[in-house]
């Protein structure tokens, strides 16, 4: 398969070791050096709920690298993808560890607490024994609360620190020599007032509806799973750089109930308006009334697996429905999917499976889970 050759060409040594592709061990070369690391990836290949192993060693050097890393699971859209950011990572980890060795000159702590003192100590939040990690705090002109890390190394301010932060978006900073603590502070907030449409959008959609994903969104989120109904609801993704435009939009749920909603989009999208809200607009187009917090509890749409009973799986929540309006009972794909497969009635075609439901006889079809 293509993406398993360009793995195998980005890191030979490491391997799978099942038919289905989601679990891979070997070991990942930086700088000249191998670390053995093992990847486990769920039945649906979401890199945001997959699990990596890795030696001590290699867990030692990654150390305070942990958000980037889980920042680049998100966002990365395959596993050859994060396997490049990884490596970059370690190879920055590497050369920052090789500077922890470096006898560290009296004149970087002096300059960097001449810094401080001019930034402002009340805006630091953290800052380690060494004077390496740094964490300042600020809010943007809506008044919502965000951090960076910053992490410098012996060839400060010659080198810029790396920079930490939960954004949707890449956060460079414009650096020289001479640049300094202040210059970054002002960069984060001039980046912060860029994304505050964005999160305006987004901060209305978690107020004012039911998200059933992600249970507990980031500032770096740019996808909500919002209700609609009990068999029904719309997973949208937002652009961070134009969060005013249409929204990528996927309806789940029962047929008789998503397809209406799929239809409306089509025939009204030409009526979105980005004058007025994100929200606003998905009423007007699907015309519907979200849920409301006041009156409903999530537990009335977040309903269990019919076949695990559980309502998440490895980070999934049942998004299959059962198309019988009577019925309406919601499974997990990969749950469905086996219980198909047990059936000795179910038929296949090529990755679908044909069945029926354990509740209602009615026939179903399940994808095989990527």
């Amino acid at each position: 398969m293509a993406v398993s050759g360009a793995l195998l060409r980005q890191c030979p040594l490491l391997l799978p070791q099942n038919r289905e592709g989601t679990a891979y061990e070997g070991f990942v070369t930086a700088q000249g050096r191998e670390f053995h690391i093992r990847i486990l990836l769920p039945l649906d290949f979401q890199l945001k709920n997959a699990r990596i192993e890795c030696s001590w060693h290699l867990k030692k050097i990654l150390h305070g690298y942990q958000h980037i890393l889980k920042q680049r699971l998100h966002r990365c859209p395959d596993l050859v993808s994060f396997m490049v950011e990884l490596k970059t990572v370690l190879e920055t980890a590497l050369k920052n560890t090789q500077d922890l060795h470096i006898p560290w000159p009296p004149e970087y702590y002096s300059c960097l607490v001449r810094e401080i003192e001019i930034l402002g100590w009340n805006k630091v939040t953290y800052v380690d024994t060494g004077l390496t990690t740094i964490k300042l705090k600020a809010e943007d002109s809506c008044g919502r609360r965000h951090l960076i890390t910053l992490k410098l190394n012996a060839k400060y301010p010659t080198e810029p620190p790396v920079c930490l932060v939960d954004f949707p978006v890449h956060f460079t900073v414009s650096w020289t020599p001479q640049s300094s603590l202040l210059d970054i502070y002002n960069q984060f907030l001039a980046a912060l007032e860029s994304l505050k449409e964005f999160w305006d959008a987004m901060d209305e959609i978690d107020e004012k509806t039911w998200v059933l994903e992600p249970e507990n969104p980031t500032r770096s989120a740019t996808t909500r799973r919002i209700a609609i109904g009990n068999n029904v609801s719309v997973n949208i993704e937002v652009d961070p750089q134009h969060p005013s435009m249409l929204p990528e939009c996927y309806f789940l749920g029962a047929d008789h109930a998503a397809n209406p909603l799929r239809t409306k989009l089509n025939n009204n999208m030409h009526l979105w308006d980005p004058e007025i809200s994100l929200l606003q607009n998905l009423k007007d187009l699907l015309d519907v009334d979200f849920p409301s917090r006041a009156v409903l509890e999530k537990s009335d749409f977040a309903k269990d697996c019919g076949i695990c009973y559980a309502y998440r799986l490895n980070g999934a929540t049942p998004d299959q429905v059962c198309d019988e309006p009577r019925c309406g009972q919601p499974f997990h794909q990969a749950c469905l999917y086996e219980w198909l497969q047990g059936l000795p009635s179910s038929r296949h075609s090529f990755n679908v499976i044909f069945g029926e439901c354990p509740y209602c006889n009615k026939v179903r079809k399940a994808k095989e889970s990527k």
